[in-house]
């Protein structure tokens, strides 16, 4: 239902290893936003974490198939006299794709943020849900048997 549309996944990941982190500006590697998903029900849920992010500065789209969540973090505002002594969180714009699967029904996405996480649900389209087929028995004489 669900499939990362990031080719470069790993090799991010393993750049970032090596070079201990990565240069302000767009990032779009999955660790500057971490998402979880899963369905639970008849509904698929996908949860993104994005600690420090104001709700206005969150931007959900969809076009096709192709979900995206785009945000910005931005500095906190401390004053003119304020000087970094340590500076790790990573500021900027963060980017997310995901394409999403036929059996979803992207028309009825609903999106929730609290605690710096933004919750995606989006429910299973009717015809993509299991249901029971019934079998019925046959009792007519036009029932063929090959080879006689």
């Amino acid at each position: 239902m669900l499939m990362r549309s990031e080719p470069f996944t790993e090799v991010h990941r393993l750049a970032q290893q090596l070079l201990g982190g990565s240069s302000a500006g767009t990032w779009s590697h999955p660790a500057a936003m971490p998402v979880d998903a899963y369905r639970s029900g008849d509904e698929f849920v996908i949860a993104f974490d994005l600690p420090g992010v104001d709700q206005d500065a969150i931007d959900v789209d969809v076009e096709r198939n192709m979900l995206t969540v785009r945000c910005e973090r931005r500095p906190v505002d401390l004053g003119d006299e304020a000087q970094a002594v340590l500076s790790e969180r990573p500021l900027g714009v963060f980017s997310r794709q995901l394409f999403l699967g036929d059996a979803l029904d992207t028309e009825k996405i609903q999106a929730t943020y609290r605690n710096g996480v933004l919750v995606l649900r989006i429910p299973v389209r009717e015809k993509a849900k299991p249901r029971k087929i019934t079998v019925s028995a046959h009792t007519g004489s036009d029932q063929k048997v090959l080879g006689s």
